[in-house]
């Protein structure tokens, strides 16, 4: 099995990615700020972290083809969001000189936990009922939300979502997007494409008004060339479990109870000492909120 690893105890200049820059017109359709990530952890909760000192090692397993969490940079180093929130955890924990993370397929990852080749996964995977059989999960320390994009040359009357009611909004069809705009706003006027590249061309075609879709990927893409600056963010950010998930979490082997509450505890603490949203930003600068 071929698998990339990297002592986590190294330190080099992380990556940026994207760009920072926003008109005034652009940071009031954004909603809220992009500083506002939202807090998952109560400073005022004292969460217990069991000692994890006995370890020999920490290894995290990630990928290296989900950027901005976990990619391969220009200087062919494994990078990303993922892998700052590892070095944190670990320096946090007390554990820089026994930490590694260790790049695999996808695919692999829930396999290669269960045959212990590591002690936690931090790939953003998705939390299901047969997963929570197999393994222990933190708290989410990311949500990733939906937003909508308009072009910015339409004329609103509002700043905010019912601003599009009976205009044509653009979603991917069969999606959770498709069905979260179906159940929070039945007012607005859905045109269903079969894939995202047809959406966002009949965006910026201006065929239709405005998208509904992850926030992540339009954060990129309104920065990228074939947006050609066409479009902003509308409104702030809209979360829902039962659509989207229960967020970013850590994924622990086996049923390690004390690792788990040790990882928890120490994305608490990154929470409460600003650097879980220093890393977010890092990575983030346009925001997803």
């Amino acid at each position: 099995m071929l698998a990339l690893v990297l002592p986590l105890s190294a330190t080099h200049a992380p990556a940026q990615q994207g760009a920072a820059g926003q008109s005034e017109d652009d940071a009031t359709l954004h909603g809220r700020a992009t500083e506002d990530l939202p807090v998952l952890f109560d400073a005022r909760e004292r969460l217990v972290r069991p000692d994890i000192s006995g370890m020999l090692r920490l290894r995290f397993l990630t990928t290296t083809d989900f950027p901005p969490f976990n990619f391969i940079d220009q200087a062919d180093r494994l990078s990303g969001f993922h892998v700052d929130l590892a070095r944190a955890l670990c320096e946090e924990l007390a554990m820089q000189t026994r930490c590694q993370i260790q790049a695999l397929p996808y695919e692999q990852l829930a396999d290669a936990l269960d045959a212990g080749q590591g002690e936690a996964v931090l790939a953003g995977v998705a939390v299901t009922t047969e997963l929570r059989e197999r393994f222990r999960f933190t708290r989410p320390y990311l949500l990733l939300p939906a937003r909508f994009l308009v072009n910015r040359e339409k004329r609103l009357t509002r700043a905010d979502a019912g601003a599009l009611f009976g205009r044509p909004v653009g979603v991917v069809e069969n999606t959770a997007h498709a069905a979260m705009m179906k159940a929070f706003f039945p007012d607005i006027r859905p045109v269903p494409f079969k894939d995202r590249d047809s959406m966002m061309q009949a965006m910026r075609d201006k065929r239709i008004d405005a998208v509904f879709a992850d926030a992540l990927q339009l954060s990129f893409w309104m920065q990228s060339p074939a947006a050609g600056n066409c479009c902003v963010f509308l409104d702030g950010a809209y979360l829902s479990e039962a659509h989207l998930g229960e967020g970013m979490t850590v994924m622990v082997a086996g049923k390690d109870q004390n690792l788990a509450a040790a990882l928890e505890s120490g994305l608490a603490a990154l929470s409460k000492n600003g650097r879980l949203e220093e890393i977010y930003l890092r990575y983030f600068p346009a925001g997803l909120y």
